[in-house]
């Protein structure tokens, strides 16, 4: 069964291949949003996870940088279940299988951890992304982190919001199994493997993945992009029910 279930995943990433290689290059933004759109609703549905969308009591800004905590690379695609965003993501994900590719030609950006000249570079595109009206996201722990914890935010990228004069839009993301209670077979962490992660996922069953879109933060309701890091991450922190990540731990940027 997870043999058939694998294969169906691995057809469906070819056929976005395809997709990528014949139809981007001949139709519009809009179309092209759409597409990726619904090929991310059928991954997931093929990977056997759920997605509920729940807005916080407010609806999302038109214009802003989107940030969420990060557990998967299912992450990606949850979000753009919502809305098909431009990410920021490491650059190893570029060399994963067909997933690299697929990513690259859905407009993701690649940075290099730890090269300041990189973060110069991914910034400055962030900002023209933003003033064109894009929707950008990135995942500001910088790496995945266990379910029930959230790293302290890098603060880097938050300027391109400063900017940009864009709100800041938290999302907060988890999976939980039948019971409500948080999935452990969606962690991507430690030393584990692309494709170590998509067999778990396929034996663990059905999961939901939870979309929480909480209100968008101003920029001008911080004086730097640290503090508009740690406004965003203590909101994520409060939708999850998670112990904010510990202030004193000092990053890149603050």
């Amino acid at each position: 069964m997870v043999a058939f279930r694998l294969l169906r995943i691995v057809l469906h990433l070819f056929a976005g291949l395809g997709t990528c290689a014949l139809i981007f290059p001949f139709i519009d933004v809009q179309a092209r949003t759409a597409r990726i759109k619904r090929w991310s609703v059928r991954l997931l549905a093929l990977c056997g996870v759920r997605v509920q969308f729940e807005e916080a009591g407010v609806r999302e800004a038109s214009r802003a940088l989107i940030v969420s905590n990060h557990v998967s690379w299912l992450d990606i695609f949850v979000i753009n279940a919502l809305h098909p965003c431009r990410f920021v993501a490491k650059s190893d994900i570029r060399g994963w299988p067909l997933i690299g590719w697929l990513s690259e030609r859905a407009g993701t950006i690649f940075i290099s951890r730890g090269k300041l000249r990189d973060v110069r570079r991914i910034y400055q595109g962030l900002v023209a992304s933003l003033h064109a009206g894009e929707h950008v996201a990135f995942f500001p722990e910088g790496t995945t982190s266990a379910q029930g914890t959230l790293l302290p935010f890098h603060a880097n990228l938050f300027e391109a919001a400063i900017e940009a004069e864009v709100p800041v839009q938290p999302f907060a993301l988890r999976y939980v199994d039948s019971r409500g209670q948080l999935h452990p077979a969606a962690d991507f962490i430690n030393d584990m493997t692309f494709v170590q992660s998509v067999l778990t996922i396929l034996r663990a069953g059905t999961m939901t993945a939870h979309l929480i879109v909480l209100p968008p933060i101003p920029t001008g309701a911080a004086s730097h992009r640290r503090e508009l890091a740690d406004l965003a991450g203590d909101s994520i922190a409060q939708a999850l029910g998670y112990s904010a990540a510990p202030e004193h731990q000092m990053l890149p940027g603050r």
